[in-house]
């Protein structure tokens, strides 16, 4: 029993603990920009934060201040309004982009990692082509093709994401397959929908959390960058990327302000969801608890 209880203090002790701690932290900065994306509208309604689409309503270029806690912009806009109103817009692409990355990859990786042959060679071939080519790149493309919008971004966003989901899932799908339960299930005749779905389906999306995360990470900055080009989302939306493009015009005459507090809350929201992603990476992979 000793033995034992020192055992798994020792392990407490260890690499574990800091990546265990270190999830903490993504995790309460990851709530803290849900909290605000849920709230900010009713923040709004009670008269405690300002309308982020309201130009020429304030002092233009303010210093932040007790009136104007963040500065506003050349426009006249409230700095801190637009920086807490901007995580709404990026959690509505970032939930949209990896919710359709998973509904196009989980099921393409299963039926590719199960059924083998010519089929699995044509999606290997197709994703491995789309996995080659730079996320941001394929985005710009994308945004070109299919506009600005939320929706529109989001499907920009998934498309660099699809062929990660489906590797995952058909590398773990060629592996349990050949376990008995999934044979036994064969041999008795079981129907290739309900091997999918009741035998391979729970067993293969282990890592689907941890890509969750870590796509929305990534989504969150190529957002910004697509926003920083002007092919993000419209105007009218608050948004990080566009806000410091229009930041970038002012900053060398000492206007720091308008960069700074939206860079740094893009920069905040990227560093909590990677912390999450590697702290589920680690609870997910034995061999990680292992080695540390």
């Amino acid at each position: 029993m000793s033995i034992a209880k020192s055992g798994w203090f020792s392990r407490l002790k260890g690499p574990s603990n800091l990546s265990m701690r270190l999830m903490a932290v993504g995790v309460a900065i990851t709530f803290l920009f849900v909290f605000i994306a849920l709230f900010a509208p009713l923040f709004q309604s009670w008269g405690w934060l300002q309308d982020p689409t309201e130009a020429l309503s304030n002092p233009p270029q303010a210093p932040p201040s007790l009136d104007y806690w963040f500065g506003t912009t050349r426009l006249g806009y409230d700095v801190f309004s637009r920086t807490l109103f901007g995580s709404q817009a990026a959690w509505k692409v970032v939930i949209l982009a990896t919710f359709l990355s998973i509904l196009l990859g989980v099921p393409l990786g299963l039926v590719s990692g199960y059924k083998g042959g010519k089929l699995d060679r044509v999606l290997l071939f197709a994703m491995d082509t789309l996995y080659t080519l730079p996320g941001l790149l394929l985005s710009i493309t994308l945004a070109f093709v299919v506009g600005r919008g939320i929706f529109n971004a989001a499907v920009a966003l998934s498309i660099a994401y699809v062929p990660q989901y489906y590797r995952v899932v058909r590398n773990h799908t060629i592996s349990v397959k050949t376990e008995l339960y999934v044979e036994a299930a064969q041999a008795m005749g079981a129907s290739t929908w309900r091997i999918l779905t009741r035998y391979l389906f729970l067993n293969v999306i282990q890592s689907v959390p941890v890509l969750f995360t870590l796509n929305g990470a990534d989504a969150v900055m190529t957002l910004g960058g697509l926003g920083f080009l002007g092919l993000g989302l419209p105007e009218e939306i608050p948004e990080w990327g566009h806000d410091l493009r229009l930041a970038l015009e002012v900053l060398p005459t000492g206007i720091w302000w308008t960069a700074f507090f939206p860079g740094i809350a893009m920069t905040l929201m990227v560093v909590g969801l990677s912390l999450v992603g590697e702290g589920l990476n680690e609870l997910v992979n034995p061999k990680l608890r292992g080695n540390s």
